[in-house]
């Protein structure tokens, strides 16, 4: 994982312990709800309350009509397509439309295109297909919004449309017969942040004249299943859909879920918001991202459970070939990234020859992670690439590529996400831009956010418990994160055939255990003794009867770390090793420190991580990271699969013979 800043969320103590009266909540639970904006009693109360928030479907701009349309289509018999998307929130708006529609007896059918051969949305092509069929009325999900030449074309052809949708509509409407978006500027709903799925939701509301409260059990798991998959936020409308919705997968679920969460291997009695977003979620995705998205469609209309099952392995199979290309492609960006030293940039551009555009966002994600940086991986064939970009809070992936837009053949997007089309001959000029423009900007840092500080005797099952009224988890709630700082590691156990690590701690009188996942032994670069700082979760374990707290790290790092020197010398570092640092004094080390470097790593073979961490509280990260490249340059030290050790009978020499200290020294004004 990259390197992140530790932010600790502002908090007024004395709201805090008003609003733990009040609401007769725990006071961290309080205290936690306080900084994530719930300031309010009656707010709060809402919040952590089961009873149902809907908002007024019926100020909805044209809702009204578009119902009207479609059960005025039912009534004359008319042909329906339904025009969906390959993604979980489309496949599920899909299914959940259809469904309603068959109980109505309507003459309809569904088309999703194909992700590869067609892309997103309508396109002419589908629309004179579906011209053959006989459609008269084409109903959108989850798409539509930016369709004006596809609708223009369907109305010459004498088909109508009702679009739904949830994407920012552009300055033009299509002149469908109807368009149901919560984004249109004239549009009164005072909850807009919905996924494609809910909007189709709100229509047959409508279209039933009921409230929502009467019809959300029906649908709740296909609704919860799509809002976490689009990364919806979890407040008000939405968090009641995911809170209905998990109750109603733990109840009843929809045969088609019911099957995936088996072949899935997840516990129906264990599902929550979290197995809906890395259980259920991914593998839905996965018939789009590997083949055909009808399959998903398929399945969550099955009204057989071994019809569902045999659907469900095969969506699961291509879940695990999708997991394993995106390994694949995942170690050669990986090495392209180390080889080419694109790690060093603002922004990381990768391209690869033939790599499988269904997975390629997925690896921009991992490869952001891992370095800390924005990330665009593209897939080249012949003269066109085409891929997928990430970023985080701070950097505008989107405005940096609108920056240099005229490179592009097509892009759209948004902050933290975007999809781009160009020639594969530009794609070293736009990296090049494209870092240029980065570099204009303030430095962005991807930060970690905890909810606040916690002493050890906090993280008790009393407090796990009491968490629960914060669920569902999810974007804009997300699972509480507690900072431990100053934490003395008293005990390393490897556990689960060594792939994780149980470590147990101490501070002041209290002492704690703690579980690190995904973690070796001989990866861990901390030893017994080391203070350090944890950034944990909390939960209650069950286990033979009896109730437990779960200690979970998600991050760890030495105590007393600077985070603002230490992204300061990485950024000054990148830049050097960029080849776009001026003033190099920040990063150049002394002979004095340079040795005591070279005298730790000889006394053992060391994580390259340790040194790093033991260094940049003493001469900092940017003087340790030159320090270590100096005597690798010098042939002192080697580094082995990330682990330093002396080179045996390695000659003493000046440490001007090394290339990046000699840099240094010359554009920092000093000589040995």
């Amino acid at each position: 994982m990259g390197l992140k800043k530790w932010c600790v969320s502002e908090y007024n103590k004395e709201l805090a312990k008003s609003l733990a009266y009040e609401c007769e909540v725990d006071p961290i639970v309080a205290l936690i709800a306080s900084a994530r904006g719930y300031e309010d009693p009656t707010e709060l109360e809402q919040f952590i309350s089961d009873e149902p928030y809907f908002s007024d479907f019926y100020q909805c701009a044209d809702i009204i009509k578009a119902a009207e349309i479609v059960n005025e289509a039912i009534k004359n018999n008319e042909k329906i397509a339904i025009y969906g998307d390959y993604d979980c929130d489309g496949v599920s708006a899909t299914a959940l439309l259809f469904g309603y529609l068959k109980s109505k007896n309507a003459n309809c059918i569904y088309y999703i295109p194909d992700r590869f051969e067609e892309g997103y949305g309508m396109n002419e092509q589908a629309v004179r297909y579906l011209k053959e069929q006989n459609v008269e009325l084409i109903v959108t999900v989850d798409n539509g919004i930016s369709s004006i030449e596809e609708i223009a074309l369907a109305n010459s052809l004498g088909i109508k449309t009702v679009v739904t949708d949830h994407h920012l509509p552009g300055e033009v409407l299509p002149e469908a017969e109807a368009v149901v978006n919560p984004h249109r500027k004239d549009c009164l709903s005072d909850y807009k942040t919905v996924c494609g799925a809910e909007v189709a939701f709100r229509l047959v509301c409508v279209m039933e004249n009921k409230e929502p409260e009467e019809l959300i059990f029906q649908y709740a798991d296909l609704l919860a299943l799509a809002t976490v998959a689009d990364v919806m936020p979890l407040t008000l409308e939405n968090r009641t859909i995911v809170k209905c919705g998990v109750q109603k997968l733990l109840n009843s679920p929809n045969i088609g879920l019911s099957a995936l969460l088996s072949v899935a291997g997840i516990a129906q009695d264990s599902v929550n918001s979290a197995r809906i977003a890395f259980g259920l979620s991914p593998r839905i995705n996965a018939a789009g991202r590997m083949g055909k998205a009808d399959r998903a469609v398929q399945l969550l209309l099955c009204q057989n459970m071994m019809e569902a099952l045999n659907i469900a392995n095969e969506i699961d199979a291509e879940n695990s070939a999708r997991q394993q290309i995106e390994r694949k492609i995942c170690e050669e960006v990986i090495d392209i990234v180390e080889a080419k030293g694109y790690k060093h940039d603002r922004v990381i551009v990768v391209v690869g020859e033939g790599w499988h555009h269904g997975v390629v966002g997925i690896v921009a994600s991992r490869i952001s992670e891992r370095y800390g940086v924005p990330c665009i991986i593209l897939s080249s064939e012949g003269d066109i690439s085409c891929g997928s970009g990430r970023s985080f809070e701070g950097f505008s992936l989107y405005n940096a590529i609108n920056a240099v837009k005229d490179l592009t053949v097509k892009f759209g997007g948004h902050e933290q996400a975007a999809g781009i089309t160009l020639k594969t001959e530009d794609i070293d000029e736009f990296r090049k831009r494209i870092n240029e423009y980065a570099r204009g900007c303030e430095f962005a840092t991807p930060k970690l956010s905890l909810d606040c500080k916690l002493n050890p005797s906090a993280l008790s099952l009393d407090l796990a418990f009491a968490l629960n009224v914060l669920e569902p988890y999810g974007n804009a709630n997300q699972i509480p994160l507690f900072g431990v700082f100053g934490a003395r590691l008293d005990r390393i156990t490897p556990i689960g055939n060594n792939k994780h690590l149980r470590l147990l701690f101490s501070k002041g009188s209290n002492s704690f255990q703690a579980l690190l996942f995904g973690v070796k032994s001989e990866e861990f670069c901390f030893e017994i003794g080391d203070v350090l700082d944890l950034a944990v979760n909390i939960d209650a374990n069950y286990f033979k009867g009896e109730y437990s707290v779960s200690v979970q790290i998600k991050a760890i790092r030495l105590s007393a770390t600077d985070d603002e020197k230490l992204f300061n010398d990485l950024k000054d570092y990148n830049d050097f090793m960029s080849g776009n640092l001026q003033d190099a004094n920040s990063l150049l080390p002394t002979r004095e420190e340079v040795g005591e470097v070279y005298r730790y790593i000889l006394e053992k073979s060391v994580l390259e991580e340790r040194v790093k961490y033991l260094f940049r509280n003493k001469i900092g990260f940017g003087k340790t990271l030159v320090a270590i490249k100096t005597l690798e340059e010098l042939g002192l030290i080697e580094n082995i699969s990330g682990r330093l050790s002396g080179v045996y009978g390695a000659v003493k020499t000046s440490l001007m013979n090394s290339k990046t200290f000699k840099t240094l020294s010359e554009r920092s004004g000093v000589y040995e």
